[in-house]
Formats: structure tokens, sequence, C-alpha cells
């Protein structure tokens, strides 16, 4: 009775071991998980234009010595804002003083020789003193040469005293010619001399050396007692605001940007701000190195330095159908972009290439058509294969 109660133990405890290891073989399935979904949709979207661009100075400038001198005065320095025809540097000016007396002089000479009156008018050229001597004399001569013809007519000079007259007319016409033509040489005279001042003054005014425009001091290149001669660089001037932005357009899109439009654009130099400009220029030809049109926008912010780069975000007036998505719907694995596709409860993956982002939605290029369904809920920790239930139905 004993070995019984025994095996009947035994028997109850190998049935009992048993049941619990085929629990562990066979586990439960997991519950379908919730996921919200969405189906891949046709969009109009407008095609936006990312760029690099550069801010640029309105203008830029390196002042150069037009005369040769020293160095007297530096009057600007780095930094420095210069107004419109403000002195920057100033040369020796003794040397171009003496040049313009010495000028002055020989115009004044000139001006005599020719028979300027004390008033400082210069009269024509017949009425000069020597013109007018030579036309007295040639008055005279041509009265003599008339006498001497009457009488020669009458018999009662000789031929040779009609020669006589006649002669002495043709020198005197020749000399009034000779004075006339005199005349005319002391007025070229006074035009060189007058022309040789002017230069002289201008070279004396180039000493002292100016800023074009109203701007900021960017580099100074001289110091005072340097020898610079005609053409050497003194000063960098720059003319800050407004900056513009100098970019590139690619070809296919360059019929979809529009003078006056505005864009819009973020410098490293400001992280998280956005700034704004306006299209002033498009260049009307195409660089045939990079196929792409040269644009300008001017930034009116006056926080912005030149020489930054800036991204430039332009929205252009092209629209065009395409097939769009969820941004909340992309997995990105090991740089590559998937989705998940409902299908029967059950999720399905697929890589996709996507294009332009537009909001909360994403251009899909390939992988995906119009209305298929994809799951939006988690979709880091969704695999494929994996069994849902949909808590939000696609529409």
């Amino acid at each position: 009775m004993f070995y019984r109660c025994l095996f009947i133990g035994v028997a109850a405890l190998t049935a009992s071991c048993g049941r619990s290891t085929d629990a562990k073989v066979r586990p439960q399935e997991p519950k379908p998980r919730a996921v919200a979904t969405e189906r891949v949709r046709r969009d109009a979207v407008r095609r936006d234009l990312d760029v690099v661009g550069t801010l640029a100075a309105q203008d830029e400038v390196t002042i150069s010595a037009q005369s040769e001198g020293v160095v007297l005065r530096v009057l600007a320095d780095l930094g420095d804002v210069v107004e419109a025809d403000q002195t920057l540097v100033e040369l020796d000016q003794e040397k171009l003083r003496y040049s313009l007396d010495h000028q002055k002089a020989s115009l004044a000479s000139a001006r005599t020789k020719y028979g300027a009156t004390a008033s400082g008018e210069l009269p024509q050229e017949k009425d000069t003193p020597d013109v007018r001597r030579a036309a007295a004399e040639l008055v005279q001569a041509r009265q003599a040469q008339q006498r001497a013809g009457g009488l020669y007519q009458s018999k009662l000079i000789a031929q040779q005293a009609m020669d006589d007259a006649e002669a002495a007319y043709q020198t005197k016409q020749a000399s009034y010619d000779l004075a006339l033509q005199n005349a005319r040489n002391l007025r070229a005279d006074i035009d060189v001399a007058d022309a040789a001042t002017q230069l002289a003054a201008r070279q004396l005014r180039d000493a002292s050396i100016r800023a074009p425009f109203q701007a900021y001091v960017q580099k100074r290149m001289v110091s005072a007692g340097q020898l610079v001669a005609a053409q050497t660089p003194v000063m960098s001037l720059v003319r800050v605001g407004p900056l513009k932005i100098t970019a590139e357009i690619p070809e296919r899109m360059a019929p979809w940007v529009r003078l006056n439009q505005v864009v819009t654009f973020q410098a490293d130099a400001f992280p998280g701000r956005t700034f704004n400009a306006t299209v002033s220029r498009i260049s009307p030809a195409v660089n045939t190195q990079t196929r792409s049109f040269s644009f300008e926008a001017i930034a009116n912010d006056s926080s912005l330095k030149p020489g930054t780069f800036a991204r430039v975000h332009v929205e252009t007036a092209l629209a065009e159908q395409a097939l769009t998505i969820p941004s909340a719907s992309i997995q990105y694995r090991f740089g590559v972009s998937r989705v998940f596709l409902v299908q029967d409860n059950t999720l399905g993956v697929r890589e996709v290439k996507l294009g332009d982002r537009h909001g909360e939605r994403i251009e899909v290029v390939e992988g995906l058509k119009e209305g298929e369904i994809l799951a939006l809920t988690d979709v880091d920790n969704l695999a494929d294969g994996m069994k849902v239930t949909i808590s939000r139905g696609a529409g």
C-alpha cells in the first residue's frame, strides 16, 4: 500500500514538471502594438533653394597715392569712420607748391607776350599789339603801291619804282601773316601753360589723399615718413551698410526667382537668428562653369559684418506635384531612411529616398506609391513583421 502511494506521488510530480517545461518552450505571442497611420499623398509643393552666399560691402576700395611724396601725416586708422572727401593721408607738399608757382609764372609770361589787357582779358588774335602794328604797316604799303601804280600809269616814275612799291607791299603782307601766326602760337602757349598750371594744382591737391565716400577704414598701409610713389596703396576702405549677399542660383531654378522678393538667411556669427534680405540683382547670363546665375540681395541689419558666410533660403515661384509623407513616419538607421508600411495588420519595412522638407512633411523621391499606408507611432522602436492594430486610421 505504501509503494502504491509513492508511485502515484512521483507520477503526479513528473506530470507537473512536464507541463512547466512545455510552457517555456512555447511562449505566448506578444500583443499587437497600436499605431496611428497615414497614407502617402500627392501634394503641390513649392520648390525652395538653400544656397551658400557671402555678405559683402556695397563698396570696397583700396585708396592709392596719385602723386609721389613723403607721408607727412596719417589722419585715419583701422576701424575709423571717415566722411566723403575727408583727408586720410597728407604728403609733403613743398615741392609741389614750388612746381605750381613755376607754372603760374610761365602762364603769366605767356599771357603778357600775347598781350593780355590790364583786367586779364585776352584780346582776339587780330587785336594783339604785333598783329595791329603789322596790319598798319600793311595798309601803308598798300597805299604806297596804289600811288606808285597811278604815277607809273602817268609815266611819272620808272618801272623800278613801281617794282619796289610792289615788293614792299608783299613784304608787309608776309609780315602781317607772320604776326598773325605768332599770335596763334602765343595763344597756344597760353593754353599749354594753363593746362600745366592746372596739372600742378591737381598734383598739389592729390598730396591730400581723401576718402571717396563715407566708409570704415579696413586697413592702413603706410606710416608717417614713408616715401610713396604714384599708385602706391595707402588705405583700404569699406562701406558697410547696407550689406549685400552674393550667391548663385542653379540654372533650372533661375526663372522662378524674382527681383525684389524677400529671402531669409542665417550667419554663423549669430546662431539661432534669421535675417531678411531683398533680391536686388540677377545676372542676365549663366556661368558656363557652374551652370548657375549670380544674384545679389540687400540686407539692412547693421549688426552684420562683411565677409561673413550666409546660408540663404530662397522661396521660388515654382510649384510641382510630389509625393509627401509625415516626417514622423521616417526611421533613420545608419544613414538610411526607412518607413513601415501597414498591410493586413503587419508591418513591412521599406527604404525610401527623400527630397525637400515642407513643414511637417517630406517629399519622397523613390520607394513609395500614392495611397500606401504608413505607421506613425514610435517608429524608432518598430520592426519588420511586427503585428499592429490601427489606433487612428489613415484617411
